[in-house]
C-alpha cells in the first residue's frame, strides 16, 4: 500500500471514530442521566464539554502546525483519544465523566489539526475530492455512533458504547505508529504577521463566516430536529427525521466526491446551497410524516457537500498554512454549532419550536449571500484545482 494511502486511511477511519462518539452522546442522554442521578441542567454540559475541549486544542495545535513534528503529534492524538474513551466508560462520577469527554475531545482536536492539513499537502492535486471523502467517513461513523448504541444496549450496560469505540481506535495507532514520516509535509511556521495576513484576506474571513453559518445550520437540525419532529411525528419515530437527515450524508458525499473536479467549489457550494433553501423551508413548512422525512433528506443531501468545499476552499488560499486554515475554519463550525441550538431554544421557549426552526432557513439564505459574495471578490484564480 502506497504510503500517503496508508495516512488518508488513518484520517478517515480517526473521524470516523470521533462521529461514533459524539453522535452516541445524544442517544445515551438518559442513561447518564439515571446513572449519575444528575439535573437536566447539569446533564446539558455533556455537549459542552466534548466541544469545548475540542476547539480550544484544534486551534492551538493547528495554529503551532508548522512548528510539531506530524507523525508524533498524530500519534499523541491517537493514543489520548482511546485511553480518554476507556477513561470515560470508567468515571465513578459525573465530574470525573465530564473532564474525561473535555479531555477526549481535546484528544480529537490534537489529531484532527494535523490530519487534513496533511492530507493537503499529500494530495495537492485532488484536495478537494480527498477532502469530500474524509467527510464522507465523518457521515458513516455519525449514522452508525447511534446503531452502535442500539446494539450495545440490548446486551450490556452503556459504559462498553465508549470501550467498544475506544478499542476502534487501537489499530489507528498502530498504523499511524508504523508509518514512515509524510515525506509530502511542508507546512510553514506561522508568525503574528503572517496570521493577521491571513486573516486580512477576504477569501479567508468568507471562509471562516461561511463555516459558522454551516455550523449553525448543522447544529441547529443536530439539536432540534428531533424535538421539532415531535409536533409532527410520534414520539416513537420522531428520531427518524434527523436519521433521514443523517444517512442522507452518505450518498451526497459519495456524489459529491464524484463530481468536484468538474465544477469549482464555490460554484458547486451555491448551487446545493440555493437548492437547500426551499428543502429547509418545506421541513418548517409541512405537517406530514412522509413530507418531514423526505425533507429532511433532501436538506441532508445538498447541505453535506458544504464542510468539505468551503474548507478545501479556504485551504487552497492558503495552502502553506493548511493548519491554521482547516483549524481556524472548523472552529468556526463549531462555534456555529455551539451558539445557533443555544439562542433556537430562548426563541422556542419565548414563542415556539415552530418559529426557532425558521432560523437555519434563514442561515442558509445568508448562506447564498456570503458564498456569492466570495466569489465576486474571488481573484480570479482557478477554484478548482482538486
Amino acid at each position: 500500500m502506497h504510503a500517503r494511502t496508508k495516512w488518508l486511511l488513518a484520517a478517515c477511519c480517526f473521524v470516523a471514530g470521533d462521529a461514533m462518539a459524539m453522535q452516541s452522546r445524544g442517544a445515551l442522554l438518559s442513561r447518564f442521566e439515571a446513572d449519575f442521578g444528575v439535573t437536566e441542567s447539569l446533564l446539558g454540559l455533556v455537549a459542552p464539554a466534548g466541544t469545548v475541549g475540542f476547539v480550544v486544542a484544534i486551534v492551538l495545535v493547528g495554529l503551532l502546525a508548522g512548528r510539531l513534528d506530524v507523525r508524533r503529534t498524530m500519534v499523541v492524538g491517537a493514543i489520548a483519544m482511546a485511553t480518554f474513551l476507556f477513561t470515560i466508560a470508567l468515571a465513578p462520577t459525573y465530574w470525573l465523566f465530564l473532564f474525561a469527554l473535555l479531555a477526549q475531545g481535546a484528544a480529537a482536536g490534537i489529531f484532527r489539526a494535523m490530519d487534513r492539513p496533511l492530507l493537503s499537502h499529500l494530495y495537492a492535486d485532488r484536495l478537494g475530492r480527498v477532502f469530500v471523502l474524509y467527510a464522507l467517513a465523518w457521515a458513516l461513523g455519525a449514522v452508525t455512533g447511534p446503531i452502535i448504541v442500539s446494539g450495545v444496549l440490548l446486551v450490556a450496560s452503556w459504559e462498553w458504547v465508549y470501550v467498544l469505540i475506544g478499542l476502534l481506535f487501537l489499530p489507528i495507532v498502530a498504523v499511524v505508529w508504523r508509518s514512515s514520516p509524510p515525506s509530502g509535509w511542508n507546512e510553514q511556521p506561522l508568525e503574528r504577521a503572517a496570521l493577521r495576513e491571513l486573516l486580512s484576506r477576504p477569501g479567508i474571513r468568507g471562509t471562516l463566516v461561511g463555516m459558522a453559518l454551516v455550523g449553525g445550520i448543522e447544529g441547529a437540525i443536530f439539536t432540534w430536529l428531533p424535538y421539532y419532529a415531535l409536533t409532527i411525528m410520534d414520539g416513537a419515530i420522531a428520531p427518524l427525521a434527523l436519521s433521514a437527515y443523517l444517512l442522507a450524508y452518505v450518498p451526497g458525499r459519495y456524489l459529491y466526491a464524484r463530481v468536484i473536479g468538474s465544477m469549482p467549489y464555490l460554484r458547486l457550494a451555491i448551487l446545493t446551497t440555493v437548492l437547500a433553501v426551499p428543502a429547509l423551508a418545506a421541513a418548517v413548512w409541512t405537517t406530514s410524516t412522509v413530507g418531514l422525512l423526505v425533507a429532511a433528506f433532501l436538506t441532508g443531501l445538498l447541505l453535506s457537500a458544504l464542510f468539505p468545499l468551503l474548507s478545501a476552499y479556504g485551504v487552497e488560499l492558503a495552502p502553506a498554512y493548511s493548519g491554521p486554515v482547516s483549524s481556524l475554519a472548523t472552529a468556526a463550525t463549531y462555534g456555529g454549532i455551539a451558539v445557533v441550538p443555544t439562542v433556537m431554544g430562548v426563541v422556542a421557549e419565548g414563542y415556539s419550536i415552530d418559529e426557532a426552526m425558521w432560523i437555519p432557513v434563514g442561515l442558509a439564505v445568508l448562506l447564498v449571500l456570503v458564498v456569492w459574495r466570495m466569489g465576486t471578490v474571488s481573484s480570479g484564480r482557478d477554484q478548482s484545482t482538486a
